[in-house]
């Protein structure tokens, strides 16, 4: 966290640059995601605006208070332009869908279980999504995630996995660190390029209006006015489940998703997803939502696929008794 200031000369300045009841100074400060306040020295002599968050975050702040104080030392007219950076509107989102996609498609619930998933992110601050691949828990949490930003409901989504490889060693990786985790971070990427498109996708990544991170680089953290996005949360131990959890800020919602049937982890039943649901029991404000083969929304074939991986596996364990 850094603060800059900037110097003002008098009230009626203060007034002009930061509006009645500090109306224009609260936007800003959604806009950029800092805190903004204005203190006067102790011989009252100077006026001062103070930022203070995220380098990059204040660094824009600032950059567009110092050109509407230029502006406002002008004698021009204010017209508050929104940040060119931040999520503006998008095309009109039908009644019945969560969000239309850069490519003008519009992402609806499909089936009375994903509506359950979707209503419960909309109305809750910690939800899980339990069920087998092909569901859309990730794809959906993803929209609900766009909706929240474009509606200002949040400053921005963070999305996070564990690095966890699926059954098979890929060893070392070369490259820095993003191109170490790209391999596992990249469904998520999937689900965003599907709905921004890359170019936006970059741009909101670069801005971090949206971030990607591998789980183990949230320990000690402390997320506010954020939407959070845990995928593939099957493959976390129940140590690593409670880290996640305990990040949330003031302001911020979360979301957990996974499949307790696709665990790579050497201890299968230690976890997170496994246990959270009887650790949490009785908390108020956790919801689970459980989704079936019968909910699966990709390919049809995935359904067959699923139910021919069960018979076997039930045929297996006849044959081990």
């Amino acid at each position: 966290m850094v603060t800059r200031r900037l110097k003002l000369n008098d009230d009626a300045e203060a007034l002009a640059l930061l509006g009645e009841q500090d109306s224009k100074l609260k936007r800003l400060e959604r806009e950029f995601g800092v805190e903004m306040f204005v203190r006067h020295d102790p011989d009252g002599r100077e006026l001062h605006l103070s930022v203070r968050g995220s380098p990059q975050r204040v660094e824009k702040a600032v950059r567009r208070l110092r050109e509407r104080l230029d502006a406002v030392r002008a004698g021009e007219v204010d017209e508050e332009r929104p940040s060119p950076s931040f999520p503006t509107g998008t095309a009109p989102v039908p009644d019945d869908a969560v969000f239309v996609s850069a490519y003008g498609k519009a992402v609806r619930p499909r089936g009375a279980r994903q509506q359950e998933y979707v209503d419960a992110i909309g109305r809750g601050d910690l939800v899980f999504g339990v069920g087998p691949a092909g569901t859309g828990k990730t794809y959906l949490a993803v929209a609900c995630a766009l909706k929240a930003l474009l509606a200002r409901d949040c400053q921005r989504v963070i999305l996070t996995r564990p690095v966890v490889e699926a059954g098979e060693k890929l060893g070392y990786l070369p490259g820095d660190f993003n191109e170490k985790v790209n391999p596992y971070l990249r469904p998520l990427y999937d689900a965003f390029w599907s709905m921004l498109g890359p170019d936006k996708f970059r741009l909101w990544r670069s801005e971090e209006v949206v971030e990607v991170v591998p789980l183990a680089y949230m320990r000690g953290r402390t997320l506010e006015d954020a939407f959070i996005i845990l995928d593939e949360a099957q493959n976390t131990t129940i140590e690593q489940m409670k880290m996640f959890l305990t990040r949330m800020g003031t302001g911020s919602r979360v979301v957990v998703t996974g499949d307790i049937t696709q665990i790579d982890l050497e201890r299968p039943h230690r976890s997170g997803l496994v246990l959270i649901e009887r650790i949490l029991h009785g908390v108020k404000g956790a919801k689970f939502v459980h989704f079936q083969q019968e909910d699966v929304v990709r390919h049809a074939l995935v359904k067959d696929i699923l139910k021919a991986f069960d018979v076997w596996a039930d045929a297996e364990g006849r044959e081990k008794r």
